[in-house]
Parts: structure tokens; C-alpha cells; sequence
């Protein structure tokens, strides 16, 4: 229960976190942001950290680096490292799929693996071919299956790779940028919490939806 609410809090306060990482680590904090990223992104076991929210709060804290101190993170290198990270996971994530094959769907459920999630990413995918890989990116949980399955389903590299480079480009870009161009606006500054909730809720909402019609349409039958 205490690791539950300190990741929560982790969460809920990423701005105060990131920032002392920022502080304390210097350029280190490239690395640490790269490997956050590839992991929630290329480890199908840890679809829980933070994806759109990290990349909001990465953004924002650069631009407010900039406009108070002229120290911060570089944008640039800011981009580089999580479009990076992003594509990379997606490759690792899709050999894995590929290695392991059939194999998975007979593991049970625990504390890092969620059967039913894979399921529902693997009926997505077989819905909506390619482009899942780029919507699934600005959806939590589907974009660490996506590719994970893709692997699984032996989905045509060359084709994987650019629906993945679109993909991690249009993540990382659109996200990061959001949080860099808003960053110096007085209310994200004061508020900066609060809309890390609100962009947790906004990305959960598909699924949400995606849920409730399902079972609304179950209750039809």
C-alpha cells in the first residue's frame, strides 16, 4: 500500500518530482526521461508509468527553465531523447512480441502482466491494422501492447517501422511541445498539478468510452 501512494503521489506531483530530478541530476536527466520512456513504451510489464503526462511536464518545465533562468532543459536535446526512446521501445517491444509469440496468452494475470488488456489491444489491432500503432501512442496501456501484438501477429517490419516512426514523432512532438509552448502561461504555472489530473483523465477517457458502449451494446443483445 505505501509503494501504491507514493507512486500516486509520484503522479499527481510529476512537476515537483521532475523538476528535483532536473536539479539535482543536470544533463543526466536526458538519460533518465530516455529510460522512463522506453520502458513504458517497449516493456509490455510496465504500461503503469507515466507517458503523456511526463512528456507535458518535461515540456513546461522547459520553457519555464528558459523564461526564468535561462538554465533548464534544452528543448531540442528534450525532444531528441523521448522521440528516441519512443521509437526504440516500440522496436524492442515488437521483437519481443515476435520471440515470444502465441506463448503469452497462456501466462496468468499478476501484478505486471494484464492478460485481459492484451486481449482487448489484440482485437483493436486486428480492427484497425497498421494505424493502431499511431493512435494506440496517445492512448495509456494500448500504446505499450500495440506493438507488443503487432510482433505477435508478425505484422510486416518495413510497414511497422514507418506506422512506428509516425507515430513516436506525432507522441513526443505533439505532447512535449504542448507543454513547452504553454509552459510560460501564468495559470499552467500555478495549475501545473491539476492539469497533469486533467491530462490523465482526457487520455483515459477513450477507453472509458470504449468500455461503456461495449457493455451498453451487451445489454442490447
Amino acid at each position: 500500500m505505501e509503494f501504491i501512494a507514493q507512486f500516486i503521489d509520484i503522479i499527481l506531483h510529476l512537476d515537483k518530482h521532475l523538476a528535483y530530478l532536473a536539479a539535482q541530476y543536470g544533463v543526466w536527466i536526458y538519460a533518465i526521461l530516455f529510460a522512463i520512456i522506453f520502458a513504458e513504451t517497449g516493456l509490455v510489464v510496465t504500461p503503469f508509468l507515466p507517458g503523456d503526462s511526463l512528456l507535458f511536464v518535461a515540456g513546461a518545465l522547459a520553457a519555464l527553465g528558459e523564461a526564468e533562468s535561462g538554465g533548464g532543459m534544452n528543448i531540442a536535446w528534450l525532444l531528441t531523447a523521448v522521440s528516441v526512446a519512443a521509437i526504440l521501445g516500440n522496436m524492442v517491444n515488437y521483437q519481443i512480441g515476435r520471440y515470444f509469440g502465441p506463448r503469452v496468452f497462456q501466462w496468468e494475470d499478476s501484478r505486471l502482466f494484464n492478460k485481459k488488456a492484451l486481449l482487448k489491444t489484440q482485437a483493436f489491432y486486428e480492427r484497425h491494422g497498421g494505424k493502431t500503432l499511431v493512435i494506440s501512442r496517445f492512448l495509456p496501456i494500448f500504446r505499450t501492447f500495440a506493438p507488443f501484438v503487432a510482433g505477435i501477429g508478425a505484422m510486416n517490419y518495413p510497414r511497422f517501422f514507418l506506422f512506428n516512426l509516425a507515430g513516436g514523432l506525432g507522441w513526443c512532438l505533439t505532447l512535449t511541445l504542448a507543454g513547452y509552448w504553454f509552459g510560460n502561461l501564468p495559470w499552467v504555472r500555478q495549475n501545473l498539478s491539476l492539469l497533469i489530473v486533467g491530462i490523465i483523465v482526457v487520455s483515459l477517457l477513450p477507453m472509458l468510452v470504449a468500455y461503456l458502449t461495449r457493455d451498453k451494446a451487451s445489454g442490447a443483445a
